[in-house]
């Protein structure tokens, strides 16, 4: 498998949404399990819409940010949305996702290699990417790691009222 990296095009949407939330699913699954019924709602309260809203929003061609995919063999298997903050000189992963049937192949790092190198190239002098700290973002993690990234330990707290 050698995936190709090129730009998003129109006719790509459906199939990063359906392929988000192929590789959301346990990610949800875990923040549903950590949060409980009390608090998971009122987060989520339907989270594939959300997720659905998020990548058509990424795609639009009025949107500035950057949507690189990659594929192998004409169909998308992943893909990495970055903005950057050109005030401010930093560039951020907003959304990385990967089939789960291709996940833990270096399809992550090859993406965030390709927009890193993008954001360098556009005068970034500092990427930030977000992820969670439990397993279901593991994957995430390594990809992040591996394309050179620190992690700053954070914890977010939630209560439901």
């Amino acid at each position: 498998m050698n995936p190709m990296v090129r730009r998003s095009r129109d006719s790509d949407v459906e199939v990063l949404v359906e392929l988000t939330l192929l590789a959301f699913v346990p990610v949800f699954d875990s923040f549903r399990e950590l949060l409980g019924p009390a608090i998971y709602p009122i987060i989520w309260p339907d989270w594939k819409k959300a997720q659905r809203e998020a990548v058509e929003t990424l795609c639009s061609s009025s949107n500035e940010n950057v949507v690189l995919v990659a594929e192998v063999n004409g169909v998308p298997i992943g893909y990495v949305a970055y903005g950057i903050r050109s005030k401010d000189s930093e560039g951020e992963v907003l959304l990385l996702a990967v089939h789960p049937e291709h996940q833990d192949r270096g399809v992550g790092t090859l993406l965030n290699g390709r927009a890193l190198e993008e954001m360098k190239a556009a005068g970034v002098k500092l990427a930030i990417a977000e992820t969670g700290g439990e397993s279901s973002h593991a994957p995430a993690r390594r990809s992040y790691e591996k394309s050179g990234y620190v992690g700053l330990p954070l914890v977010r707290y939630f209560k439901s009222l």
